[in-house]
């Protein structure tokens, strides 16, 4: 699944993102503007390598031997695909064409190829690696770091889009498909990828012992609590067993409660807010 990431993420590239001629994120919106600057295809990913063998250690040092590795291995695997990929042309990139879809379809295969990569404890580099060690650190979204990153190098992207045309007009369109670009891959990733995204599992039932021992086995780093409740149709008596657990944790979980108990009625929903004290494993 690491190499299929890399595969996915090098296709964006060579055959949606680049082609578009928009502005990458972070380290990568450097090397493609410059890419794009010197009309040099080459020039991209040679930058491309450079810039994330820097970034991979320092994920070395900060993060996880693991995630380092398999970041690693994402990276070697795009930029030879990119090398090795034929030429091919699927919509016409001119803004007056299908510019659109190749921006549209290049975010959503690289927000996929980052979730993909994410899920299997590696990220496709760039700013995915300080997204990775800030969300270890603030629980932040990895998809929000993403957006800070595209600031610096949309607005390097701009200027050097200005000086090449002289015109402001290509900048400013290029500017606009750079935003739905970065809208749409972030969206598909935090999507997709849940390691960050915190749900409440509400379960009424006849048997709270049963259901605090799933939650103790599925996820003993958590805590859960018990009450008592009285049956609006019924009158009889029962328990509401509550905990807070990650969108990853949940379907585990889920689904030992109903082995635990088949007349057991749960329900669970998404939650803001929730204290920076909750544990949430780094990635990697």
């Amino acid at each position: 699944m690491t190499l299929f990431a890399g595969l996915l993420y090098a296709i964006s590239l060579k055959y949606f993102v680049l082609p578009s001629r928009v502005i990458l994120t972070g380290t990568e919106g450097i090397a493609s503007a410059l890419s794009y600057y010197f009309e040099s295809y080459n020039l991209f990913i040679a930058l491309y390598t450079i810039f994330h063998l820097g970034l991979i250690g320092f994920s070395l040092s900060k993060i996880s031997r693991p995630f380092a590795t398999r970041s690693f291995v994402v990276v070697i695997t795009v930029a030879i695909w990119l090398l090795v990929l034929p030429t091919l042309k699927f919509a016409q990139p001119e803004p007056q064409n299908e510019r659109i879809i190749l921006v549209l379809f290049g975010g959503l295969l690289t927000g996929a190829a980052k979730a993909i990569a994410f899920r299997n404890r590696g990220s496709t580099g760039d700013e995915d690696i300080i997204g990775a060690f800030v969300s270890s650190k603030t629980g932040k979204s990895v998809g929000s770091i993403g957006i800070i990153a595209a600031v610096v190098s949309t607005t390097f992207g701009i200027v050097l889009a200005l000086l090449k045309n002289g015109e402001i007009e290509p900048a400013v369109n290029t500017l606009m498909y750079t935003c739905i670009y970065i809208f749409v891959s972030t969206e598909t990733l935090n999507n997709f990828y849940h390691k960050f995204r915190v749900s409440i599992l509400s379960v009424i039932t006849e048997f709270p012992e049963a259901i605090g021992n799933c939650i103790n086995t599925i996820v003993p780093h958590r805590t859960y609590t018990t009450e008592k409740v009285i049956g609006g149709y019924s009158g009889n008596e029962f328990y509401a067993v509550k905990t807070i657990v990650t969108r990853e944790e949940l379907p585990d979980l889920v689904q030992a409660v109903e082995e635990a108990d088949k007349n057991a009625l749960y329900y669970h929903h998404e939650l803001d807010g929730v204290s920076g004290r909750y544990q949430i494993t780094p990635i990697g």
